[in-house]
C-alpha cells in the first residue's frame, strides 16, 4: 500500500506544474562557460533549457530550466525511429518490406529521398535516412506505415512524459494542425539518449539499432559544432572521442541532444533554445551559446 501511495505521489509531483529557473542546479565548475552563454539568450529573452548528466555515475552536470518544455522540431524523430527499430526487433510484418513515396507523403526541406529516383525503399533504409539527414520524406512515409498512435503509445511507454512527436511533417502549419512537429524536455531527452547508450530503450538489441542510424545524422552545425568531428564520417573513434546525436532547426527553434564518450568519461546532454529569430545576429548568437556547451562538454570527457 506504501509502495502505491508512493509511485501516485511521484507521479503527480512529475507532472505537476513547475516554475522554470533561469538558473543552474548546482552546476558543475567545468560548465560555467555554458551557464553564462545559456544565461545571456534567456535575459534577452529566449526561452532556455539544458541537461548534462554523466553516463557512468548518473551525475547532473548542469540543469537551466530542464523539465519545461520547448519546441525541438526534428528531434521528435528519435521516437519515430524507436518504434520501428522495434516493430523490426519483434519481427513485425509492418516493420517489414518496401514502401512507396505518394504525393501526400510529399515535403519539402531536410532529406535527401525527395531527390532521389527511387520511388520505393525498404523500412530500413527509410529510417537510415531519417537518421542520416533527419529526411522529412522518409519520416512520413515510415509515419503513414507504423501510425502516429503507436509512436505516441511507445514514447508514452517508456515514460516520457513531455516528449512527444506531435504530428506529420508538414511544409506549412495551419489553425487544425499541431503547432509544432515535436516537443520535448532537456531532462527526458538527455535521459533517453543515455538509455539508448546502456540499450534500455524497449531492449538492447532496439537501442542499439536506433544508436546505428542515428550515428550517422551529418548535422554537426549546434552543439557537436566544438568537437571539430568529420560531419559525414563520425561513427567510429575520433581522437578518442565517439559521438551520436540528433538535432531539430526550425524558426526560431534550435535543438540537440546526444550522447558523447571520451577518453576521460562519457555524458549524455539535451539543448533546446526557443527564440526570436528576427535576422541573423539573434540566429549566430544561439548557436555560438550551443557551441559553447559543446567546448565545455569536450573538456570534461577529453
Amino acid at each position: 500500500m506504501t509502495e502505491v501511495a508512493y509511485t501516485r505521489e511521484r507521479r503527480d509531483r512529475v507532472r505537476g506544474p513547475r516554475t522554470p529557473r533561469h538558473r543552474a542546479a548546482q552546476p558543475a565548475e567545468n560548465f560555467a562557460n555554458s551557464f553564462t552563454a545559456l544565461g545571456e539568450l534567456a535575459y534577452e529573452g529566449a526561452q532556455v533549457s539544458a541537461s548534462v548528466t554523466d553516463l557512468d555515475t548518473g551525475r547532473s552536470l548542469l540543469a537551466i530550466d530542464e523539465r519545461i518544455v520547448l519546441p525541438t522540431a526534428s528531434i521528435g524523430k528519435i521516437l519515430l525511429l524507436v518504434e520501428v527499430s522495434a516493430r523490426l526487433t519483434e519481427r513485425d510484418s509492418s516493420g517489414y518490406g518496401i514502401l512507396d513515396k505518394t504525393p501526400r507523403d510529399a515535403v519539402g526541406d531536410s532529406g535527401i529521398w525527395q531527390h532521389l529516383q527511387a520511388p520505393s525503399l525498404p523500412v530500413a533504409d527509410l529510417a537510415t535516412l531519417v537518421g542520416a539527414s533527419s529526411d522529412n520524406l522518409a519520416t512520413n512515409v515510415l509515419l503513414r506505415q507504423v501510425g502516429l498512435h503507436a509512436v505516441r503509445a511507445r514514447t508514452e511507454s517508456l515514460g516520457l512524459l513531455r516528449t512527444a512527436l506531435l504530428d506529420l511533417v508538414r511544409d506549412s502549419r495551419g489553425p487544425d494542425d499541431a503547432p509544432q512537429l515535436s516537443v520535448g524536455s532537456a531532462a527526458e531527452l538527455s535521459w533517453l539518449f543515455a538509455a539508448l547508450a546502456r540499450g534500455e530503450v524497449v531492449d538492447s538489441l532496439t537501442s542499439s539499432r536506433v544508436l546505428g542510424w542515428l550515428s550517422l545524422n551529418s548535422d554537426l552545425s549546434m552543439v557537436a559544432s566544438a568537437f571539430g568531428l568529420d560531419p559525414l564520417s563520425h561513427r567510429g573513434v575520433d581522437h578518442g572521442m565517439l559521438l551520436v546525436n540528433k538535432t531539430g532547426a526550425d524558426s526560431g527553434v534550435r535543438s540537440e541532444a546526444g550522447v558523447m564518450r571520451g577518453p576521460r568519461s562519457a555524458l549524455s546532454y539535451a539543448v533546446s533554445v526557443q527564440f526570436n529569430d528576427s535576422g541573423i545576429a539573434a540566429r549566430l548568437r544561439v548557436l555560438d551559446a550551443m557551441r559553447t556547451v559543446g567546448f565545455d562538454l569536450l573538456e570534461y570527457v577529453h
